[in-house]
């Protein structure tokens, strides 16, 4: 499984002549890595005495950014796997559902830079860019799959639902970078 293998491993098996792992693994990656810093961020909040109002809350995010990282690390395979099988369809939903998996953290990575521990800001921002990544990487996959399907439903509820979710990446990203300009 491309999930078990060490990093080094994982990147010359991307390195290599076949297709998959490719950007739709990658993404994945990058949504479980835009978790992984969510959750660590929270979880450096969580015990500090001047973050205590938000413990609870921080608590909260800490066990669903794992929750959602580990989903997403099950989707490094399953989108190589399925690429192999060269089944369209599928593949645009599990890189829709990819996309809509990190755009759902998204806002809670705004929440964890503004009330989480002020030396992890950068940490965040991380996350958020590195989510942003695999949102429009996936959306990206997403599209280049459309393009050879024939349901003309499927491909226009598919295309107005990846428009709407990158336009909501770039804003949520933004919103946070904007804000980071004025902390730091």
């Amino acid at each position: 499984m491309l999930a078990d293998l060490t990093i080094k491993k994982f990147l010359a098996e991307t390195a290599g002549n076949k297709p998959a792992p490719g950007s739709g693994s990658v993404s994945a990656l990058c949504g479980a890595i835009a978790t992984a810093l969510t959750e660590m961020v929270a979880n450096l909040t969580i015990g500090m005495e001047q973050y205590a109002d938000v413990e609870g809350q921080m608590k909260t995010i800490a066990v669903e950014a794992a929750t959602i990282r580990e989903r997403l690390i099950e989707y490094i395979d399953k989108d190589s796997e399925i690429h192999n099988q060269d089944a369209k369809k599928h593949a645009a939903l599990i890189q829709m559902t990819i996309a809509e998996e990190i755009g759902s953290v998204m806002e809670t990575v705004i929440y964890v830079a503004h009330k989480g521990k002020r030396d992890a800001i950068t940490d965040a921002c991380i996350a958020m860019m590195t989510a942003r990544t695999c949102v429009l990487g996936a959306l990206l996959n997403v599209r280049i799959n459309l393009s050879s399907i024939k349901d003309e439903d499927f491909v226009k509820r598919m295309t107005q639902k990846t428009d709407h979710l990158e336009a909501e990446a770039i804003r949520i990203e933004n919103k946070l970078l904007s804000w980071v300009k004025t902390k730091l």
